[in-house]
């Protein structure tokens, strides 16, 4: 959720610290004068990324997506940027940024059902990514018997937006939409 949330707020550009996340360093002894200046003992170990029994894989396909979805909808140099919601109590933050939606719930268990929020745009929303999905290591929550796309409520504002959605918000989790105008890219 921090890197999603980093990703999209934190500029025009965005940096990975591939080394120490896909690639933790099997001895940690930098080029010194102690050790003629080698890089012998900073070898980093890439596999661990490929290792599908560690989780190191999972965070290299989260952002295999957020990096394809950044090329699809450019969003970090969009100039729409609207802050909808910040709960401190609840623990939301809600943002539309160039043409998507981000819903972000920080709270350790308080999950949100038929949660109202305000959007722009008058159109149905797709679900484009959430972090809780399966194939992030997540628990899949929004799978299970929920929908993919939510019909927008047209005139009924809510955080400053002029239309509205309902939908489910798990605790620890962060959900994309796009409405469907841009979604069918």
């Amino acid at each position: 959720m921090m890197r999603l949330i980093t990703f999209n707020l934190g500029g025009q550009a965005y940096l990975n610290f591939m080394g120490n996340e896909y690639a933790h360093p099997e001895w940690i002894d930098f080029p010194r004068e102690g050790n003629n200046f080698s890089h012998h003992w900073c070898r980093r170990q890439w596999s661990l990324k490929y290792n599908k029994e560690l989780n190191f894989s999972y965070m290299g396909d989260f952002d295999e997506v957020m990096n394809r979805m950044e090329r699809k909808f450019n969003v970090m140099t969009h100039g729409h940027e609207f802050v909808s919601l910040m709960d401190e109590e609840n623990k939301l933050i809600i943002f539309e940024k160039g043409e998507l939606v981000f819903i972000f719930n920080f709270h350790p268990s308080n999950s949100k059902d038929n949660y109202q929020l305000g959007t722009w745009w008058h159109s149905p929303h797709m679900i484009l990514y959430e972090t809780d999905d399966e194939k992030f290591g997540g628990h899949n929550s929004l799978a299970e018997g929920r929908k993919i796309w939510f019909p927008v409520q047209q005139g009924l504002a809510q955080h400053n937006r002029r239309n509205s959605i309902k939908i489910y918000v798990p605790a620890r989790c962060a959900i994309v939409l796009a409405p469907f105008e841009f979604a069918i890219k």
